[in-house]
């Protein structure tokens, strides 16, 4: 059995069980505050190559993006079966990535685009032979520039289950993920290097799934994503409180779904995808880690519910995107919202939309289903849903 090098109660009655993997990986286990589970885990006993290098990452001068270059990612495991599950407890026959059965588990990425050298050794973490050097530097353009892909790439098991999604937990479930990216997101951001932490979800083949255990990931970035640039550049450019204008805005609107004592979700008025549905805390907070015991509690429920309404719109699981925007760890704290932006490709039962050369290349959207029309037919779904 394992010895934790740290067992902490946290909110809402989960427990944090800290330990490592045979490799030197962290391994978090989430446990439920109705948890059947022992106090105790099995020891990963497996015999493990050492960690891969931590990848590079080069400037794109056109655009000032960084892309990672990270090979190792290129021969992960494509949709294994049940007995092949890496995410599944470990059995006799199935060397798994989580040696224990559990409620919850988080654990680093084998094959991470980010890390596992930080911009200074930490923990288990080595410090980065060539690593970033503040936000100045790398908004600064130039020919050839490169850096190291530090930082951290986690995996976030919703449950032992071999199949299924965040939309498919229970109440008590979901709350208990909540809780561990508020936690994640505090340790993370915490991590020398890093400058933005991004918990997902991808859900469905036709996103690119890899793995049919309910799962999603968080990255911690070594710089402020392009999106985010995007966003503080029009917070500069409107108004320090622009996330509570778009919320006043859209609450007013025929385009909001679903609404809360603390949340409200909304189509936004220039969606750019078939389905799209963004969740938004009605007062300011940064990220999760900022959010209360009573927001937390909410959005489990709100939030089980809008991911069942979209499954509601067709007979069969529409593949999304499920995106928590989070403000960065070091500038914009103050303006940038917490919120969510669930995307999906699907425009009929059918029907994919797929980006191509106006979209793809030119980043020039176009849109086959006007917003309100959007709204009105997953608020009709939405009253077919029960928890």
């Amino acid at each position: 059995m394992n010895t934790y090098q740290d067992v902490t109660a946290l909110s809402a009655g989960v427990v944090r069980r800290s330990t490592v993997l045979a490799d030197g990986r962290d391994l978090i286990y989430y446990d439920d505050p109705d948890t059947s589970l022992g106090g105790e885990r099995a020891i990963d006993a497996r015999e493990l190559d050492p960690r891969p290098a931590t990848s590079s990452m080069r400037q794109d001068i056109l655009t000032g993006d960084w892309i990672t270059v990270a090979a190792n990612r290129q021969n992960r495991v494509m949709m294994p079966g049940a007995e092949a599950d890496p995410l599944a407890p470990q059995s006799p026959t199935n060397p798994s990535e989580v040696p224990s059965r559990y409620d919850v588990a988080v654990f680093e990425n084998k094959s991470p685009a980010f890390g596992p050298a930080l911009n200074e050794a930490i923990g288990g973490a080595p410090e980065a032979i060539n690593p970033t050097r503040g936000l100045d530097d790398l908004a600064a353009l130039g020919l050839g520039r490169s850096r190291s892909a530090v930082g951290r790439c986690e995996v976030v098991c919703f449950s032992p289950e071999p199949s299924g999604s965040f939309g498919t937990q229970s109440v008590t479930r979901a709350r208990t993920v909540i809780e561990a990216w508020a936690d994640r997101t505090a340790a993370l951001s915490a991590l020398p290097g890093v400058e933005q932490v991004f918990p997902f979800e991808n859900r469905g083949e036709a996103i690119g799934v890899t793995l049919p255990h309910p799962h999603g990931q968080i990255y911690a970035y070594p710089y402020i994503t392009p999106r985010t640039t995007r966003v503080l550049e029009s917070i500069d450019r409107t108004a320090p409180d622009m996330f509570q204008r778009i919320l006043e805005f859209e609450q007013r609107s025929e385009r909001v779904v679903l609404a809360g004592e603390h949340w409200s979700a909304f189509v936004p008025f220039a969606a750019r995808w078939p389905i799209e549905v963004h969740l938004m805390p009605h007062r300011h907070v940064a990220d999760f880690a900022e959010t209360s015991a009573a927001e937390r509690d909410e959005l489990a429920h709100l939030y089980l519910r809008l991911l069942r309404g979209v499954d509601a719109l067709y007979e069969t699981p529409t593949p999304y995107i499920a995106a928590w925007h989070q403000a960065p760890v070091h500038v914009g704290r103050d303006t940038v919202r917490l919120h969510l932006q669930l995307t999906s490709p699907r425009r009929a039962a059918d029907k994919m939309k797929f980006l191509a050369g106006s979209e793809a290349a030119m980043w020039a959207w176009a849109t086959e289903v006007t917003p309100e029309q959007g709204a009105a037919r997953l608020r009709d779904a939405l009253q077919t849903v029960e928890l």
